[in-house]
Formats: structure tokens, sequence, C-alpha cells
């Protein structure tokens, strides 16, 4: 049997926000972006990962109440939820092309861990931690 993760999921404060940060400025690209009523499922994946999706959903109805869709997104906006990494070549490389592109930065590239790191956060709010990837041995 094969199994495997397809779909990781983001609760964003507006879609169309986080559509035009990821695409626009991270260089994602939609893959999929339907309508049923107000529901709105939309994932976007990195070029380079096509057998992934990250989903960029609104909390809100038909899976949430009111009140619980306010408090998620509270949650999000103070940067609580788990970061999410992003794997690059060259980390500072990465960081002066996206600072380029509009992309604010919580951590500039730091040496640490025998790799290089830096830290954004979208526009909701969620955490990112962009890794240079290790050279293998």
């Amino acid at each position: 049997m094969t199994q495997g993760v397809d779909v990781v999921g983001l609760y964003v404060r507006d879609q169309d926000e986080a559509l035009a940060f990821y695409v626009e400025k991270l260089g994602f690209r939609v893959h999929t972006d339907v309508r049923n009523g107000d529901y709105r499922w939309l994932t976007v994946q990195h070029p380079e990962q096509a057998s992934f999706q990250l989903g960029l959903f609104k909390p809100g109805p038909p899976v949430h109440d009111a009140a619980t869709a306010q408090t998620l997104s509270e949650v999000v906006a103070k940067g609580a939820m788990p970061p999410l990494v992003l794997v690059v070549d060259d980390c500072r490389a990465a960081y002066e092309q996206l600072s380029g592109r509009g992309v604010e930065f919580t951590q500039e590239p730091v040496d640490r861990y025998g790799a290089v790191d830096a830290g954004f956060r979208d526009p909701s709010g969620n955490g990112w931690k962009m890794i240079e990837a290790r050279a293998k041995p």
C-alpha cells in the first residue's frame, strides 16, 4: 500500500492576500482554487516539489463556528503556530532575493548547527524558517 502526505494546510486571514504572497513573493504556483459557496479550497505548490501542496485556508464555516474561527485567526496572527521550513541551496542568496520581493524577515541569515537559517512570517503571521540544505558528504 502506498501512502504519503499530499496537502498540509495553513490558516490565513485572507486567501487572496496569502495567494499573492506565496505566488508573487515566494515563487509558488497555484495548484487548486475551487469554491463551494463561501468555502474555498486553495492550494499552492513549490515549483520543485510537485508532489506536495500547501493549503491556504480561512478559518470559518463549514469547518468552524464564528467564535472558533476568530480564536484561530488570533492565534495565527500572534505567530503561535509551529513554523514551516523552506529548504534552499543558499540561504543568504535566497534572503537577498526574497527581501527584494518584499518578504519581511524576522531573522537575518545566521550560521548555526552546521547550516545557515533565516526566519520570516507570511501576512497572516505563520512563521517560516528558511534553512540552507547541507552539502551531502
